[in-house]
């Protein structure tokens, strides 16, 4: 159970940390003009054409204590001793957003780039910010694709165990991990096959919570403007100048 909680908080801070570096990614990349757009999406994509592991060995080449980091920090004098960067949870989560960054940034494009240019120019001529646009427009339009890739990237964190088995070492241990040793080392079948079925439980659960959000999203984004809404409207309207 504490190894199921690691996991979960892991995965919870693995898909906030993506998040936070995909979304501004993403709005940059939708900003370009086509041609520029294209390149920078194959730059998304370019990780994918490398093998797992060869990309997993170089994150430890760059943070092992003879590594490139400590290295030139040694050499600029910043530090005396080479910094403790591999084999830990930072490292194991700066690994897994690596790996799953282009999970989020792919459907944040597609639902930045249908973004209604329209009314970011509407929320602008009626005295709006670029920080109150983005926070009352942008925002709220692009939330389905902040869920589709919170969701792919949350459920792939769960079942990971080739990064935290790289880059954390024998202390950083989560589900996954535990499922393959099981399996491989163990030979515990019936419990690893009970882990990995509370695994899927777990994985369909969020995916069906997923569709009924998108679902009671798209209800109300259907649902008639009548008066009452309009008052209410156009009185936080008015308090909000």
């Amino acid at each position: 159970m504490s190894i199921l909680f690691e996991t979960i908080v892991v995965s919870f801070f693995t898909t906030v940390g993506t998040l936070l570096l995909a979304y501004p990614l993403a709005y940059y990349i939708s900003k370009l003009p086509r041609s520029r757009q294209n390149i920078w999406l194959i730059l998304v994509m370019v990780p994918f054409w490398i093998n797992f592991l060869i990309r997993s060995y170089a994150w430890v080449i760059i943070l092992r204590s003879q590594g490139i980091i400590n290295t030139a920090l040694l050499k600029i004098g910043i530090i005396e001793i080479p910094l403790n960067l591999l084999y830990n949870w930072g490292s194991v989560m700066l690994g897994m957003i690596y790996t799953l960054l282009p999970f989020m940034v792919l459907p944040l494009y597609v639902s930045i780039e249908k973004l209604d240019k329209q009314r970011l120019e509407a929320a602008y001529d009626l005295g709006a910010t670029q920080i109150r646009a983005f926070w009352h427009i942008t925002l709220p339009l692009t939330k389905p694709g902040i869920i589709i890739g919170s969701v792919l990237v949350f459920v792939s964190s769960l079942g990971m165990f080739v990064v935290p088995d790289i880059m954390g070492g024998a202390k950083s241990m989560l589900l996954g991990n535990v499922i393959h040793n099981q399996f491989l080392s163990a030979r515990d079948w019936p419990f690893g096959s009970a882990i990995s079925m509370m695994m899927i439980i777990l994985s369909a659960l969020l995916i069906t919570l997923y569709y009924k959000a998108m679902q009671w999203d798209d209800e109300n984004a259907q649902e008639p403007l009548n008066g009452s809404n309009i008052a209410t409207s156009d009185q936080r309207w008015e308090g909000d100048r």
